[in-house]
């Protein structure tokens, strides 16, 4: 009888989550299919919300539908090609920015603020109203024509500060040994697991790209405030900002206001009477307006490359994934319609192998079309890797990238199993490299020549890769490589890159290396869509493992990303590797 009753619960229960699930599909398809029209209101003002995310492609949320929340959050060239295009529409009359804590990066943001700027060329207005601003959003605030501040709100100015985390002593108490191999003195990657603070060639290259972040910070600050970068200097050396009255008096915003108050004026900009209501479309709903482009057989394919590079299939919905990226640069190169590609790098590194077997597949593309690479945030080590050999490569000045060098690790767990657990091992081999790697016993003297040779042989081919990409010799990439990482800025005088631009810049450069004026933008992979992605994460999946890992996610949010990296650090061991550090953000 328990058997039995079990067996009717398990049976129940699949019936009920196949009919859920077909409910949920038909009534998406349904929705999908009644999707309204966005309609842009005459008098209207677009709306940007620094709080949201900007990846580099589009996506969009069937299950929408369901919840609250936008259908289609666009990608940073569709946000910025609306803000573009508002600037063109009669009904748009200006733009209100949200200033809110942001987790995007400072090249997209710097993309953004770019726009914002050439908006104003249009004789609209630009506000900019917040009430917890932090640095990052002020720096996007300053394209505004006024910045309004809560009157007991808070606003940040004190400079920029790199924090990273280290986990010797962690490995220590824990009795696990790392054995580490790298490649290039600025590699710094292994630091946080070999050593409890920043190495000084770290130290070096940290400051040096903060330098030229800092540089292009403070003078969009002091451009705003009509003062000279000295003085702004001088009132992040002396803290002389704690308070919205301290932001005022030094011209760092235009006024202390409520909601209502900012609201007024932009009524008194937009004929809106007071009792009624003022049109606010955001920036996702214009994006998903605007979106499509110029019609014709003729394309420029943007190859979306955001994430970190593994080997195989991918699991997660930002990754390089070698199989799953190699599809779709496959089906660019096979397609007639399209004329040249760009390949948009947002990405930190990862696998030595998948990076190599991307960039042949990309070597085979460039033969038949040009092929041009436009950086995001950052495109370094792997992410480098993969770009090196293009036709031409723009970055932005806030992009980080090189990191030229490769490393390896392992964790030898030996004394952690017998001293905290208990636990030893032995066995018998037939051959003195058969159980080489593993992680139950320290490397012999000539196991780890071999692993620091496989790091030396990649480095030698890393280097090599860039030397016929970049027309460099391979002495002159060793002395900008060593594992440096660079700002876009450095990265342009040291002809890592050709030119300083976005992602509309490395299409036009595209248009024009095909000699082709007229043309469709199409992008590739598929944009996402996030019930497509709760599906595909059922596969191969228990319902209930997809939706804990959903649930850890939504509960963990920003720090979401400390369990990737914890995750990454597994499927490295052992593994080379082209990676930047373990953590490393600028705030």
């Amino acid at each position: 009888m328990f058997f039995a009753s079990m067996l009717a619960m398990i049976v129940t229960g699949v019936i009920i989550f196949g009919v859920v699930i077909g409910l949920i599909v038909a009534a998406v398809s349904k929705s999908m299919k009644a999707e309204p029209e966005v309609v842009v209101a005459q008098n209207s003002v677009l709306l940007i919300d620094l709080k949201n995310r900007f990846h580099e492609q589009s996506e969009s949320n069937s299950l929408a539908f369901f919840a609250r929340g936008s259908s289609y959050n666009p990608g940073l060239y569709d946000a910025t090609r609306a803000i573009e295009k508002a600037a063109d529409d009669k009904n748009i009359k200006g733009i209100l920015i949200k200033l809110q804590p942001t987790p995007n990066g400072w090249a997209t943001l710097q993309q953004l603020r770019q726009s914002i700027k050439a908006f104003k060329k249009s004789g609209k207005f630009v506000y900019a109203y917040g009430e917890n601003v932090s640095q990052a959003a002020y720096y996007v605030a300053t394209s505004a024509d006024s910045i309004y501040l809560n009157p007991v709100g808070d606003m940040e100015l004190k400079g920029f500060a790199t924090i990273m985390p280290f986990f010797k002593g962690t490995l220590d108490k824990l009795e696990v040994e790392p054995e580490i191999f790298y490649a290039g003195k600025f590699k710094s990657a292994t630091e946080p697991f070999r050593a409890d603070k920043m190495s000084d060639a770290n130290r070096l290259q940290v400051a040096a790209f903060q330098k030229d972040f800092w540089a292009e910070f403070i003078n969009a600050v002091a451009t705003h405030s009509k003062q000279d970068t000295a003085a702004i200097q001088t009132l992040v050396n002396t803290g002389a900002i704690e308070f919205p009255n301290d932001a005022l008096k030094h011209k760092l915003v235009d006024g202390l206001t409520y909601w209502d108050q900012v609201e007024s004026r932009i009524k008194a900009k937009t004929d809106v009477k007071d009792k009624d209501k003022i049109k606010y479309i955001s920036l996702d709903e214009y994006a998903q307006h605007v979106r499509g482009g110029a019609k014709g057989d003729t394309r420029i394919a943007v190859l979306y490359a955001e994430g970190s590079i593994v080997d195989g299939e991918g699991d997660d919905d930002y990754q390089i994934a070698s199989q799953d990226f190699i599809e779709s640069i496959r089906a660019v190169r096979n397609n007639d319609k399209i004329k040249a590609v760009v390949m948009r790098v947002n990405s930190p590194g990862g696998s030595a192998l998948a990076s190599d077997v991307i960039l042949r597949e990309l070597h085979l593309l460039k033969q038949k079309k040009p092929l041009v690479v436009s950086m995001g945030d950052v495109a370094a080590s792997g992410g480098y890797y993969i770009a090196c050999q293009a036709d031409s490569i723009f970055a932005m000045p806030n992009t980080i990238t090189g990191s030229i060098g490769v490393f390896t690790m392992m964790f030898n767990t030996e004394k952690l199993m017998k001293n905290k657990l208990g636990v030893t091992f032995d066995g018998v081999k037939n051959a003195p490299y058969a159980d080489f790697p593993n992680g139950i016993r320290p490397l012999t003297a000539d196991e780890a020549a071999r692993m620091q040779h496989s790091v030396d042989n990649i480095y030698e081919i890393f280097k090599s890769r860039v030397a016929a990409g970049r027309k460099m010799t391979v002495a002159d990439v060793d002395s900008i490589a060593q594992g440096r990482v660079w700002s876009g800025t450095d990265a342009l005088q040291i002809k890592l890159v050709d030119a300083l631009g976005g992602l509309d810049r490395a299409i036009a450069s595209a248009a024009t290396l095909a000699k082709v004026k007229d043309y469709k933008v199409v992008t590739y992979p598929e944009p996402i869509d996030r019930f497509e992605t709760m599906i595909r994460r059922l596969n191969g999946n228990t319902a209930a493992a997809a939706m804990v890992k959903t649930a850890v996610e939504k509960e963990l949010g920003t720090e979401y990303e400390w369990y990737k990296h914890i995750k990454q650090l597994k499927n490295m061991n052992g593994k080379l590797m082209m990676l930047l550090p373990f953590q490393m953000n600028t705030q």
